[in-house]
């Protein structure tokens, strides 16, 4: 505690920290929601983000395979009871860190975003977030087929959906971010297999400033 005083005081001229509980074994979990200005909120269920490399997430999956219906249930209701005390509105993630040994929930954030993630929730409830945040600007209610977001008792799970980010680094010197130039570049292609991407191709420049 000390030194961290030490540091705060250096860096910020206050010596004021603040404790954090330390888990352990952290799952870090979260929950896609969507508000209208109707004050309708929903959410999409949850993502896996735990498989991380520096604190960038490296691979998200959507659902989580670890959670019961039951945990599902509450941590989903957590994310939608922030989202309507605030009456959110639009596209956002509500953050969690999970107690793999007791279960848990303590939450971190809120990214009022979309983010690259969003994807894996696209695949297993059918719907286009960023179209559906487009249309609830435009003043669609949530529920509502001009919204593209169903009432939250029609959004179902269907199977589930790895998404795996592709980043130079170089494995030979603790994974280091990496430049240069791309000599060789094969897509992932098959029955459902989505890419978003489009600066990734042979012959491409990846400079420092990247």
């Amino acid at each position: 505690v000390m030194e961290g005083k030490r540091e705060a005081k250096a860096a910020f001229g206050k010596d004021e920290v603040y404790l954090e509980k330390l888990i352990e074994r952290a799952r870090h979990v979260e929950v896609q929601v969507l508000g209208d200005t109707h004050g309708n909120a929903v959410h999409l269920f949850e993502r896996d983000c735990s498989i991380q490399r520096r604190n960038q997430k490296v691979v998200e999956r959507a659902p989580a395979p670890y959670l019961s219906e039951e945990l599902r249930q509450e941590l989903c209701g957590y994310a939608l009871k922030i989202a309507r005390e605030t009456s959110y509105i639009g596209a956002g993630t509500v953050e969690f860190l999970q107690d793999a040994d007791t279960g848990k929930f303590y939450f971190i954030e809120v990214n009022p975003r979309i983010q690259v993630e969003h994807t894996v929730t696209e695949q297993v409830t059918g719907i286009d977030i960023v179209k559906a945040q487009i249309h609830i600007l435009d003043g669609f209610a949530i529920g509502t087929k001009q919204s593209g977001v169903p009432a939250q008792k029609d959004i179902r799970l269907n199977g589930h959906a790895l998404q795996c980010r592709i980043t130079t680094e170089d494995p030979e010197h603790n994974f280091i971010p990496d430049y240069g130039r791309i000599t060789a570049y094969r897509e992932a292609a098959g029955f459902g297999i989505r890419l978003d991407g489009g600066t990734a191709y042979s012959g491409a420049v990846i400079t420092r400033f990247y």
